[in-house]
């Protein structure tokens, strides 16, 4: 399993804008190449065949422009994994999840099963499509939706016709709204808005613990499921709360995995990322509430103070920081600094948070804050989401390693610069401020400029392919800089260095 997930509520926020954000972690033993690419309407397809499972979806015919930061290689499929379209909705999918036994016997999961024989053989059975999975859902959503509600609504609708092969968190969020939604066996779901006034995180377990079913078969105001679900809990006996009359339940007990497992690699992230957001609270005595092993962190909470996209690059790329638990700490025991599964880690193939700010025009309303490669040895940098084209620098990306790419030379930065990490720290925390200093500098030049109207203000499109041209020559730059250094210094602490006057040096 992989990917570590934290959304924040437009009023938890420290701009009022809403924020999703999401590590993709490929899976172990792999490394997914990653590029920031924009998909044109001509160029999505009208009928859609899915690489992994075959099952084949016929499009509609309007899809709208959409901005993607999918794998360099299509051998698992186009694997979007987070994205935003024109009219400023938002997806991240997928945050990988786990359902227990009792859904998975009650609705399995729909599975490619390849043909038997050949087809003019007696003992011939033709090849049965699976469901959709992670490598379909944003190329099957975001093109066709023009609020997160809507996104919410056409992908349950999705999931029940065709079902899935996986268990997936999805995350789908407008200027006004963020949605949740967990698939619940192969066909079933359930959806939580996030509170206006919180932040939420989610460690590849399935992480909603409260839901209204009242809501969601009515008004539907915070909470959405499949047309069918109310039956299917009752029918399987899926509902586990004592005393239920209200139609409220925990469905991180209801539907959920809880395994040792998940105390190594899971819940310690929630406990970090929260310990982070509410500090005040006691998070490491022996009394305190909630320990990293701990099965109920809350699924939401509110922040102690509103959470800045700092905050989020941290905590992204973070790994227990200031606790005995840090691999590259100095606190601790050598079995304490590995026990458990830091939120930034070597197969991060990226970052993405994506920011959809109230305060300015809907042009240029959607920034995504991207990185590439291993958290703790690079930054998040701002790119505007409405436009035609993003900079080659992101955007073409080998499968070989190259350092002509924002990937790859993220990649050799973190893979040198680990084995001395005291050494060559100081000078990724001083290219990760300046990134973020001049991102954020970037953004509100080119945000007044739009405000200011005049000729610029025609062709918005134009305006913010220029700013992503900057921030990406910004990158190039220093992001080589950066290699130069930690290149240098780690060279010169290699084990079998040796110089004449080392000899004399006392």
């Amino acid at each position: 399993m992989s990917c570590t997930t934290i959304l924040v509520g437009k009023n938890a926020s420290y701009d009022g804008s809403t924020i999703i954000a999401r590590d993709d972690d490929s899976g172990s033993g792999r490394y997914d190449p990653k590029r920031f690419v924009a998909v044109a309407p001509e160029d999505q397809p009208r009928h859609y065949r899915s690489v992994l499972s075959h099952v084949e979806i016929d499009l509609p015919d309007n899809p709208c422009r959409y901005t993607i930061a999918p794998n360099v290689l299509n051998n698992r499929g186009v694997l979007a994994e987070a994205g935003a379209n024109e009219h400023n909705v938002a997806m991240s999918a997928t945050e990988t999840i786990a359902v227990n036994e009792r859904v998975l016997g009650a609705d399995p999961m729909v599975e490619l099963k390849p043909a038997v024989s050949e087809p003019n053989s007696p003992d011939y059975q033709a090849e049965q499509p699976g469901g959709i999975g992670e490598e379909d859902i944003i190329t099957l959503v975001l093109p066709y939706v023009a609020t997160a509600r809507e996104g919410v609504a056409r992908l349950g609708e999705l999931l029940e016709t065709y079902g899935t092969y996986e268990s997936n968190g999805v995350i789908i969020s407008d200027v006004d709204e963020i949605w949740y939604v967990e698939t619940i066996g192969g066909h079933h779901w359930i959806a939580r808005r996030v509170p206006d006034d919180c932040y939420a995180t989610i460690p590849n377990q399935l992480g909603i613990d409260g839901f209204d079913l009242a809501d969601a078969f009515g008004e539907r105001r915070e909470y959405m499921c499949s047309a069918d679900l109310r039956e299917f809990m009752a029918v399987h006996h899926l509902d586990r709360t004592m005393g239920a009359t209200s139609g409220r339940f925990n469905p991180r007990k209801a539907f959920g995995a809880a395994t040792a497992k998940d105390h190594i690699y899971n819940t310690p992230r929630a406990w970090y990322m929260q310990r982070h957001l509410n500090p005040s609270e006691d998070w490491d005595s022996p009394s305190a509430r909630y320990t990293p092993e701990s099965d109920d962190i809350p699924w939401c909470r509110v922040p102690e103070d509103k959470v800045s996209l700092e905050d989020v690059d941290f905590l992204l790329s973070s790994h227990f920081e200031g606790t005995p638990y840090d691999p590259y700490g100095t606190t601790g025991t050598p079995e304490s600094r590995h026990r458990y599964r830091p939120i930034g880690v070597n197969r991060t193939g990226h970052m993405v948070a994506i920011q959809i700010r109230p305060y300015v025009s809907a042009a240029n309303r959607t920034v995504m804050w991207v990185s590439f490669g291993s958290g703790p040895f690079t930054a998040a940098a701002p790119f505007y989401a409405n436009v035609n084209d993003t900079p080659a620098y992101l955007r073409d990306t080998t499968p070989e390693v190259s350092t002509g790419n924002l990937y790859w030379t993220n990649r050799l930065i973190a893979v040198v610069a680990d084995a001395h990490w005291y050494e060559t720290n100081r000078f990724i925390e001083g290219y990760a401020e300046g990134v973020r200093a001049f991102g954020h500098q970037l953004v509100e030049r080119t945000d007044a400029s739009l405000a200011a109207g005049g000729e610029v203000a025609h062709d918005v499109p134009t305006v913010l392919e220029q700013a992503n041209d900057d921030m990406a020559d910004y990158l190039r730059e220093h992001t080589t800089k950066l290699l130069n250094d930690v290149l240098y210094t780690s060279s010169n602490l290699m084990h079998n260095s040796f110089a004449m006057s080392d000899r004399w040096a006392e």
